[in-house]
């Protein structure tokens, strides 16, 4: 089997919307990673000049392959990436090797039997 990782950096109060359309869209579970720091292509500034800086989640996704893409466009879709500048981004990376995801690849071998007809 092989899978991806999905690492999506997200405004923190879209968080759990993220991880629910995440795994409705094949994902069996995320990290998050609290209070990351993440700055865009223009540096927001608010009262007297001073920089802003969002604290933002990061969520990583262990995907197998076949549904990293569906995830990943639910995850765009859910966060408004595309639409709204500034409340986050999410890319996938090939996964060389894994160890530890035993349960969720008999997790992922008993969805996609029931699956076959």
């Amino acid at each position: 089997m092989r899978f991806k990782l999905i690492v999506a950096m997200v405004e923190d109060e879209l968080t759990d919307a993220i991880i629910e359309a995440a795994r409705h869209a094949g994902a069996t579970g995320a990290t998050v990673i609290n209070n990351a720091r993440g700055e865009g292509l223009n540096k927001a500034h608010g009262i007297f000049g001073m920089e802003i800086t969002a604290q933002r989640d990061m969520l990583l996704f262990l995907a197998e392959e076949h549904r990293s893409r569906h995830i990943l466009e639910a995850i765009a879709q859910v966060g408004e990436f595309d639409e709204t500048p500034g409340t986050g981004i999410a890319f996938q990376l090939d996964v060389e090797d894994a160890v530890g995801i035993k349960n969720q690849m008999k997790s992922l071998s008993e969805s996609a039997d029931q699956a076959l007809p």
